[in-house]
């Protein structure tokens, strides 16, 4: 059961963009994965049209999902397309979300995350300032799909923050998490690898972690280091910057063996009485 992640540089081009996943995805299925994750913004970074994108797309005007549904279908690969700008479905004209889609092997539609933590943050760096939720609306949904490599948990980047989303998606049978990602390269170098390796611990599920690694413009610079980590918190593989294809084996067996010899799931014991009301699963 292969698995591979996927490092970019992403840029202001979406055809360039475009041509540059398709590589790096046809390496992935050259080396036997089943499932690659893309990361945030693989498609189109440092653009502030980003409405206008999201509508095309829905309105089938766009190139991104015809692309994607191509590349699935002839590499015979599940793809976690990173993020593109999407508006909610049916509504072309609502603003868009930071999507997450789970694409199969025959290039239908499985499953769309929406981002459900917004980075409106301020970073000591030469942007300084991000605001998310000046493009994109909240997210309201925990989602987690079948794949031929395991029951897979979507979440994006700033959600690496809010471990009660990983538990939540724990809950709901998750196996492996993506977490396709744009760290700043600030935040990504305090915090980027301890707050993956926790959520693969706290979970004892596999995290895919699919950064971008380099300067992009706005100006902005982000961290990379992709890794694939096991349920028990060891890097199988990682890459610092600049473009690249990790690939890794889920042991099913190692991992159903890490959760009975420690069950953590059935131990959780915190709760508190202004604990806000779930978010729906799907």
């Amino acid at each position: 059961m292969s698995l591979a992640v996927i490092q970019m540089v992403s840029q202001a081009d979406v055809p360039a963009n475009l041509s540059s996943a398709r590589r790096l995805l046809e390496r992935a299925a050259a080396s036997g994965a089943r499932l690659a994750v893309l990361p945030e913004n693989f498609a189109a970074m440092g653009r502030r049209d980003l409405a206008a994108l999201g509508r095309a797309e829905a309105l089938g005007e766009g190139p991104i999902l015809p692309w994607l549904k191509r590349t699935a279908r002839d590499l015979g690969l599940w793809i976690v397309a990173g993020t593109i700008p999407l508006p909610p479905d049916g509504q072309p004209e609502a603003k868009t979300h930071a999507c997450s889609l789970l694409i199969d092997d025959q290039g239908e539609r499985v499953a769309r995350y929406d981002k459900l933590h917004l980075f409106d943050v301020d970073v000591a760096d030469n942007r300084g300032r991000y605001r998310e939720s000046d493009d994109y609306a909240h997210g309201s949904r925990v989602v987690v799909a079948d794949t031929p490599v395991g029951r897979l948990g979507l979440t994006v980047c700033y959600d690496l923050r809010f471990p009660e989303l990983y538990s939540a998606l724990r809950a709901a049978g998750a196996e492996l998490i993506s977490a396709p990602a744009a760290f700043t390269a600030v935040t990504g170098a305090a915090h980027w690898e301890v707050l993956v390796r926790a959520r693969a611990i706290e979970t004892q599920c596999y995290l895919l972690a699919a950064g971008q690694g380099g300067v992009h413009p706005g100006p902005r610079e982000t961290h990379g280091q992709s890794m694939i980590v096991d349920p028990w918190g060891r890097i199988l593989a990682e890459q610092a910057r600049g473009e690249a294809v990790l690939w890794a084996e889920r042991d099913a067996a190692e991992q159903a063996a890490i959760r009975q010899r420690m069950p953590v799931a059935s131990h959780r014991r915190f709760f508190t009485a202004a604990e806000p009301r779930p978010l729906a699963v799907e």
